[in-house]
């Protein structure tokens, strides 16, 4: 019997890769995806007529409910959310509603239409804020630093009370940075790349950044939806920290990038305090020993291979805009 599964946030980095797969999987795929000013689907116009789209708004709990009691899915990844921990001090009801407490509104719909159903939602390494470990895995304290983080660490609060009080399969993963081409350019990597691929092409002359010291571990957002997947075909719902367990500087990640183009960072690059953060976080580096152990997860994109990938994608892009 062929698997059915809901994706929400269908149109974004995550849940475009994460439908890629399931559809190789044989799953009959389902989107949710809200309007927006832009009616954007670049990430999925490849997908339309393998997936059937449903209209709603994590922020709408009817539009919701009538989509998964419509679907009646065996799986739902909640992909969509306010994912941006700079925007979320600018938004902070925003933040608090749709990446905190709309997983509360999910699974209380799944608790009350269908409990077998499979959820799975996706949190974030900057839960753990300002730390004093040096890895951090599934018990480490929180301590965020953001609205955003305070969101996901409420969201995590929710799916643990549905499953251990309702006995729902609700499972997570600590995802830490993971990237890719369809990063939008308000996401630093992303910026770094489509920033020196437009150099290189004389089509801009100056990157402006912000704190280069910054280490993050950086991963491929591919990766990390087969991760979700395979979550989901435990046999019991449990939490899981999802990383490379190794931290690179902005600014490492920076002179690659120009590196791989031929280019001097020296010569382009501009720091300005505008895009400083006013909350800063440790360097958090991902202890994934958990993952491995329960389904083999081990990361194999590297950050130069990330970087490659990133940059052929941005030539490619750039040449179709120039012609």
């Amino acid at each position: 019997m062929q698997k059915k599964a809901l994706v929400l946030g269908v149109t974004g980095q995550d849940g475009s890769y994460l439908t890629e797969l399931l559809l190789k999987k044989g799953y009959e795929v389902h989107g949710f995806i809200r309007r927006s000013a832009t009616g954007n689907t670049v990430n999925i116009d490849h997908l339309l007529d393998k997936i059937t789209l449903h209209r709603g708004d994590l922020a709408d709990t009817t539009s919701l409910y009538r989509t998964i009691d419509a679907v009646r899915p065996q799986e739902i990844y909640n992909e969509a959310d306010q994912d941006h921990a700079g925007w979320s001090y600018d938004l902070v009801d925003y933040a608090s509603d749709i990446t905190g407490a709309a997983p509360g509104r999910i699974l209380e719909i799944i608790r009350q239409i269908d409990p077998t159903i499979r959820f799975f939602q996706p949190l974030t390494s900057n839960m753990f804020g300002l730390t004093d470990t040096k890895t951090q895995n599934e018990e480490t304290p929180l301590n965020p630093q953001s609205p955003y983080a305070c969101a996901k660490s409420y969201a995590w609060s929710l799916v643990k009370y549905y499953r251990n009080v309702h006995k729902l399969f609700a499972s997570t993963a600590i995802f830490f940075n993971h990237e890719s081409p369809r990063r939008t350019n308000s996401y630093v990597t992303r910026k770094i790349t489509q920033s020196a691929v437009r150099i290189s092409l004389g089509l801009q002359k100056e990157l402006r950044l912000g704190d280069l010291s910054a280490e993050l571990d950086f991963g491929f957002a591919g990766e990390y939806m087969e991760a979700a997947w395979n979550i989901l075909q435990l046999e019991k719902p449990d939490d899981f920290v999802i990383g490379t367990g190794e931290a690179v500087s902005v600014q490492t990640f920076l002179e690659e990038t120009f590196a791989q183009l031929g280019l001097k960072v020296a010569d382009h690059v501009v720091i300005d305090k505008a895009f400083f953060r006013p909350g800063k976080t440790s360097t958090l580096i991902a202890d994934y020993s958990k993952a491995k152990k329960a389904f083999g997860y081990e990361p194999k994109v590297t950050y130069k291979d990330l970087i490659k990938i990133m940059i052929e994608h941005d030539r490619k892009l750039e040449s179709v805009r120039v012609v």
